[in-house]
């Protein structure tokens, strides 16, 4: 018996915890790995781990979601898209590899800007099984720009050559040291969000948004060019992609990586409820 607690009264009841959110994250795709690392003639999907761990940061539990093959051996298992979206509570499209142009009825203008059309076929299943089911998406960097073409948009294939007179968008030495100022769009939910007009960020990519996509909002610019730097879905799931990496963003002083995730999990917790 505790103390306080009158004989033959009941304990009081103890406030159960809500199980943690659970996000997927999409996986980037390695098709031919070097033969040092020991998996010659195969594939390797990963993870980055700064970004698994944004996500847990805030108690959520993070589940890479493996590409599906359609001739493979995991059709015949019976598993689906449909089954990782019921499962898990919200998506979020990682960085990586260049959007194919083919996703989006163009030729590669140079042979190292093909991209990766397995993986963008993968992602984009993958979104529309989120949305479908009412469960948000964020992308991010690439993600951002998967979401634009799934949505029926197109990009620019490099910054530098087809936007002269375009910042800076990417520095390969520099790589997550490489930073510049983004500026909100008047009105739009970051602008709500942050109660700012804008900050800075890391800035790690030499493609953009060109084309925006059916049903999507433009969200942020890059300071002096223009460039799209993130957007959003205006139907009533929660789509949401930025160009940025808020997941390097921890103690460097650049834009706050925390409410944009702490909108994407409220989204997810809302999504759990209304299945509930």
């Amino acid at each position: 018996m505790s103390r306080g607690t009158a004989p033959g009264a009941a304990a009081p009841a103890t406030a159960r915890r809500p199980p943690p959110l659970r996000i997927g994250l999409s996986a980037r795709i390695l098709h031919d790995p070097p033969a040092e690392m020991g998996f010659r003639g195969k594939t390797l999907q990963y993870l980055e781990r700064s970004i698994a761990h944004w996500i847990m940061a805030r108690g959520a539990l993070a589940f890479m979601v493996p590409t599906l093959d359609k001739d493979g051996p995991i059709t015949r298992a019976g598993i689906s898209v449909s089954d990782y979206a019921r499962e898990l509570d919200g998506l979020v499209l990682q960085g990586g590899a260049d959007v194919s142009p083919e996703s989006y009825g163009e030729a590669p203008l140079r042979p190292e800007w093909a991209g990766d059309r397995v993986r963008d076929l993968y992602e984009i299943d993958l979104l529309w099984e989120f949305v479908i089911q009412g469960k948000p998406v964020l992308g991010v960097c690439r993600g951002e720009q998967l979401i634009n073409v799934a949505f029926g948009g197109s990009l620019v294939q490099d910054i530098a050559t087809q936007l002269p007179g375009a910042g800076a968008h990417v520095d390969l030495a520099a790589y997550d040291a490489h930073r510049h100022e983004v500026v909100f769009e008047p009105g739009s939910s970051l602008a709500r969000m942050y109660a700012s007009r804008g900050g800075g960020v890391v800035s790690i990519h030499h493609q953009c948004v060109g084309r925006l996509g059916n049903g999507l909002a433009v969200e942020a610019r890059a300071a002096g060019d223009g460039v799209i730097e993130a957007l959003r879905g205006t139907g009533v799931n929660y789509v949401m992609g930025v160009q940025w990496h808020p997941e390097f963003h921890q103690g460097t002083g650049l834009l706050d990586p925390a409410p944009l995730l702490d909108g994407f999990l409220a989204a997810a917790r809302a999504a759990r409820a209304a299945t509930a």
